[in-house]
């Protein structure tokens, strides 16, 4: 939970950029797939959520929280469904060593934690789910990152060039802490990544992890309510998003063992998806297949960090051993692209 000390310098900070006042009540933790720290609040008649770091900060934690800031303020207004942000805190100053920001709690729910109603019983429904998926990263993909003031946000020159290099150290940073890695194809797959790299592509935001734990659905129907968890957010290619999406829908090996819908019946199909995104994007999909292994053999590299980290003590040894097995699953599905490619 918070200390008294932070909920202290917490409201302060509040009363001086004139939200509205008062004790802060129903003071909850919200759980979620990441290490950083959310809770829900209300104060002065206003329902809150704060997202900040985790309590053990990680090099490089307060910046990634400084990036969501960002992106989420220059998504107001856009018809990219996201967290409304409602005030942010990029100073170390009022937390010390910590940054947080405020934002609309969202009415919606993960659908890897729970299927409610009507969603659990409607299959045409869970099959609208994945479908909509498409659509909120198409009318992503579509805003021009230019005009919403991100043209500094990343580097989009080079982007695909870099991304096989730079995994490969990224992978090559964990030797020493564990007996590893021990991942199927990883040169076969880095070779085939660099020989076929898209030559032509056009620059957008990139939210850097989409998969169906990083969305939360309306109540009421199969649309996305918000796309949160916006910390590996950039300017590169939007395609590598939808990639992303295709090598963790549920079915494709390197599940990622979610429950919810992730175990229902009557999900769209991955043909399906590609084909929803296209009727609502400019975009080239002719290289999608790229796309998917390169999420692949990005986020199973990403996985396997934290098996490294297990062995070292620095992460549960349970969790290593489950992201190291869904690491496997995502090289094996890569080289099983690849030869059907």
């Amino acid at each position: 939970m918070l200390s008294a000390s932070e909920l202290d310098a917490l409201a302060a900070w509040m009363d001086a950029r004139g939200l509205p006042g008062g004790p802060v009540e129903d003071l909850a933790p919200i759980a979620g797939g990441t290490q950083n720290r959310m809770f829900s609040f209300r104060r002065g008649g206003r329902a809150y959520v704060l997202r900040s770091g985790p309590r053990h900060r990680r090099a490089g934690s307060n910046d990634a929280l400084r990036r969501e800031m960002r992106v989420l303020d220059a998504l107001s207004g856009t018809a990219v469904p996201h967290p409304a942000l409602i005030a942010a805190c990029p100073e170390e100053t009022v937390w010390p060593g910590a940054v947080f920001y405020l934002m609309e709690p969202v009415d919606g729910f993960n659908a890897t934690v729970e299927l409610p109603e009507p969603h659990a019983s409607r299959p045409g429904l869970r099959h609208a789910m994945g479908l909509a998926m498409a659509d909120a990263l198409a009318a992503l993909g579509a805003v021009d990152h230019e005009a919403v003031g991100l043209g500094d946000f990343g580097r989009p020159h080079g982007f695909l060039d870099r991304q096989v290099p730079r995994w490969l150290a990224e992978l090559d940073s964990y030797r020493g802490s564990y007996p590893g890695p021990e991942l199927p194809g990883v040169e076969a797959v880095a070779e085939w990544l660099g020989a076929c790299v898209p030559r032509r592509w056009s620059p957008g935001i990139l939210h850097g992890d989409f998969h169906l734990a990083n969305v939360m659905f309306s109540r009421a129907d199969a649309t996305v309510a918000a796309i949160v968890d916006w910390e590996m957010s950039t300017i590169g290619d939007p395609l590598l998003d939808l990639g992303w999406l295709l090598a963790t829908w549920p079915g494709t090996r390197g599940a990622l063992g979610w429950q919810g819908l992730a175990t229902a019946a009557g999900l769209a199909g991955e043909d399906e998806i590609i084909a929803r995104y296209a009727a609502r994007s400019e975009r080239d999909l002719s290289a999608i297949d790229w796309y998917v292994v390169l999420a692949c053999f990005k986020l199973g590299i990403i996985l396997e960090g934290t098996h490294a980290r297990a062995w070292a003590g620095k992460a549960p040894h349970e969790t290593g051993r489950r992201l190291h097995t869904a690491a496997v699953g995502l090289f094996e599905q890569a080289l099983d692209r690849i030869a059907a490619a």
